[in-house]
């Protein structure tokens, strides 16, 4: 099989070489063999996440479930964040009782 890639990823597939002392070919057939295994493992991850929905063993969550999940995440891990006020660390809830 003959592959051609476009000039500026085949430099970097070249330079590559020259810098670890592997032939072009050796390590485009890694690459791709990586590749090809990390789409099957999450072909088959989805194929089976699919099956539990199909079955009815998880249920779907809407969008609006998962903004608000991530919005809640969000506003609690920002009450408390560290933050500087004066030159001292504060938590945020600590800084709204400070005067300026």
């Amino acid at each position: 099989m003959e592959i051609h890639f476009p000039p500026d990823l085949q430099a970097k597939i070249d330079q590559l070489a020259i810098e670890t002392g592997r032939a072009p070919d050796k390590l485009i057939e890694d690459a791709m063999a990586g590749y090809v295994a990390e789409l099957a493992a999450t072909r088959e991850m989805l194929d089976s996440r699919y099956d539990d929905l199909k079955s009815g063993k998880v249920k779907p969550i809407s969008r609006h479930e998962v903004v608000a999940h991530f919005r809640e995440k969000s506003a609690a891990r920002q009450a408390t964040t560290p933050i500087h006020c004066r030159g001292r660390r504060v938590t945020r809830n600590t800084a709204e009782g400070i005067s300026t």
